[in-house]
């Protein structure tokens, strides 16, 4: 059924131009002719199209004096069913990068098929000799209010950050308080944007990745009370505001922890493009805001350690991305850290000898300048670009959240004794106060330990184990997160690759790190696992003893803890269900988890008793109201991946049977 907001879009007048370029005249409309807000859905429609091929397809841009080859993405025209008479229609959600919209329709035939010109999936770029009609300019109606609105904490427990994109930068104030009706308090913003100059390399500095970025506005809302629900909205009289959100600032008299920690997630367009995008990311963002919304007043955060949009200079996937977010981030503080694509780049300052199968160019020329700027996470870490850019920031960094200790790392910048990082983690492992917070948590991008078959990285990992492991095991740091790997995969209690006893039978034990890699939740391609060593080229990959669970789902983790505590889970998408799990006491002591093998039955019974906690259920309650919303909001992009999974004939297996 069409949705009753839909019927009326698609009432508006539409707006049409039609083509002299072709024998017959054909025509495209959109409608409608402007948008409210960013991710509304737009229908375009043509006919007139002679002998219509598989090969037509409608191209997308912003803005619209954009070159033919420069597109935002495209569609087929075959993905309409009706496509075979040479009419058709497309409904998409189109996100708002701060200028018009234009829709082209072309002509591509075989013989023009050029094998050279691929996108990242190695599919061909289409080709645009033969331009068969455009439509008028799609546009985004005033007054509308700021978008891509997500929180993140500061350094102070009393206040909470929020950060918000305006089409022209002009003053914008926060204003909160304890009820929806009166929002008493307001705070002013500091405004920051980036230029095409200040990126380093392709495609982030050319005109086919390049897109103004906007104004990146930065407020902080100081002298929250504890653990309460506080509403807010973001705006101005002159520009808009921005709808009424709320969150549940930090208590620092609380005991519990609440967190929904993965990598790698991306974000997915309902439009294939230069890039391949992470269609995945939709039920991780519809998970959690399950998650989110079972807690009701208790206070959580999100934290996502790098690999955060893949744009890798292709601008406007940042923004599909603060969009696809929204939802979430505006309700929970959203914490980040750099991963390499976001950042490297051939010329970046850190480059030992012995890197150079570890640093590429896998940030697209952004430099860290995307990153930076639309992120304000705690500290002052910032380490120089070496360009006309300002430092690269939001790369090393703590905070306290209930009884953990939260640990941010950059594993892209320099990690070696005697480098500003290195001191600080040292520094701050040192002082932690075990009495609050008796749970440490580490999280960088790149794994310190994985089994996956990925031997660039191996110079790095030798650094890794040992200058840092050292200093996690010496002060005895409870849980190692890392992304970088797209899959999931939890060891024993390691020191220098040897499982440290749990002491269950009344053994001597010592509080070793449990490393997991949580790389999961969306990007679409994932390594092998290390084969043999005698049979590289088979496809049989033994689990070593330390690996006791590796997932190939996309997922999140989910930790919650008190000052006795730690429970670290596993959560799949293709069910929402707990598929594996860990409990860590106070001590260090691992009680259990040891599961082992590649999921299947034992990950399956780790997730029914799971089930039955107190959290679990506040889950399934929740679950109707929240999926419905969240569904709503991004009925485009699901329209769009369930396309895509349709046309590939790809169903959700077992985590166990995907490995065979």
């Amino acid at each position: 059924m069409i949705p009753l907001t839909l019927i009326f879009l698609i009432l508006l007048p539409p707006l049409f131009i039609f083509s002299s370029s072709s024998a017959s005249q054909v025509s495209i409309s959109v409608s409608p002719q402007s948008l409210s807000k960013s991710g509304d859905p737009v229908t375009i429609r043509w006919s007139g199209v002679d002998s219509p091929s598989e090969l037509d397809w409608l191209g997308i841009y912003s803005p619209p004096s954009s070159s033919s080859d420069n597109f935002i993405g495209y569609l087929f025209l075959s993905t309409s069913p009706d496509w075979k008479s040479g009419s058709g229609s497309i409904t998409i959600p189109i996100v708002n990068l701060r200028s018009s919209y234009q829709f082209r329709i072309f002509r591509w035939t075989e013989s023009e098929v050029n094998p050279k010109r691929q996108d990242h999936d190695h599919n061909p770029l289409p080709g645009t000799k033969h331009l068969l009609a455009e439509s008028g300019v799609l546009g985004f109606a005033a007054g509308r209010g700021p978008e891509q609105v997500h929180l993140a904490f500061t350094d102070r427990e009393d206040e909470m950050r929020v950060m918000f994109v305006t089409h022209d930068g002009k003053e914008s104030f926060v204003r909160y308080g304890l009820s929806g009706d009166r929002l008493d308090q307001s705070a002013g913003t500091r405004v920051g944007r980036y230029e095409r100059e200040d990126m380093c390399d392709a495609p982030a500095n050319q005109s086919v990745g390049w897109r103004d970025p906007g104004y990146i506005h930065d407020g902080v809302m100081t002298n929250l009370k504890k653990g309460k629900r506080y509403y807010y909205k973001v705006g101005s009289d002159s520009g808009g505001w921005s709808i009424t959100y709320s969150f549940v600032s930090r208590n620092k008299d609380s005991d519990e922890t609440t967190a929904f920690l993965f990598g790698d997630m991306g974000t997915a367009t309902p439009y294939s493009t230069f890039l391949r995008t992470q269609d995945e990311s939709i039920s991780t963002m519809k998970w959690i805001s399950r998650d989110i919304e079972a807690l009701g007043d208790k206070p959580s955060f999100i934290s996502h350690i790098g690999d955060i949009s893949y744009a890798r200079g292709y601008s406007w996937l940042w923004d599909n991305f603060f969009a696809q977010i929204e939802p979430v981030a505006s309700k929970v503080p959203y914490h980040v850290c750099i991963g390499n694509h976001e950042y490297d780049w051939p010329l970046q300052p850190w480059k030992p000898d012995w890197s150079y199968s570890v640093y590429g160019k896998d940030g697209g020329g952004e430099c860290g300048v995307p990153y930076s700027l639309r992120f304000n996470m705690p500290g002052n870490s910032s380490e120089p670009t070496g360009t006309r850019v300002p430092a690269t920031r939001n790369l090393y960094y703590s905070f306290d959240m209930g009884a953990v200790h939260f640990v941010y790392i950059s594993t892209e910048t320099n990690f070696l004794p005697g480098s500003s990082q290195y001191n600080f983690i040292k520094r701050d492992l040192e002082s932690i106060n075990r009495k609050k917070t008796p749970f440490v948590v580490v999280q960088g991008h790149r794994p310190m330990y994985t089994t996956s078959h990925e031997n660039r990285d191996a110079p790095f990992r030798d650094r890794l184990l040992e200058h840092l492991e050292p200093l996690f095991v010496k002060n005895k740091v409870t849980l190692a997160l890392w992304g970088h790997v797209h899959r999931y995969e939890r060891f024993c209690p390691l020191n220098n690759f040897t499982c440290g006893s749990m002491g269950l039978n009344g053994e001597q034990w010592e509080a070793f790190p449990v490393h997991v890699v949580i790389g999961m939740a969306g990007q679409d391609w994932q390594p092998i696992w290390q084969p043999r060593e005698d049979h590289p080229n088979d496809p049989i990959f033994p689990q070593p003893m330390r690996s006791l669970y590796r997932g190939g789902e996309f997922g999140y983790t989910r930790l919650v803890a008190t000052k006795e505590k730690l429970t670290f889970s596993y959560v799949g998408n293709h069910d929402g269900e707990v598929h594996d799990m860990v409990e860590i006491l106070a001590s260090g002591q691992v009680l259990n988890g040891n599961t082992g093998g590649d999921g299947g039955d034992d990950g399956a019974a780790v997730g029914s008793k799971m089930v039955q906690s107190t959290f679990s259920w506040y889950v399934k309650g929740a679950s109707v109201l929240v999926l419905g919303a969240f569904v709503g909001y991004v009925i485009g992009y699901i329209s769009h991946a369930q396309r895509s999974e349709a046309a590939s004939g790809k169903n959700w297996t077992p985590v166990k049977n995907e490995e065979i």
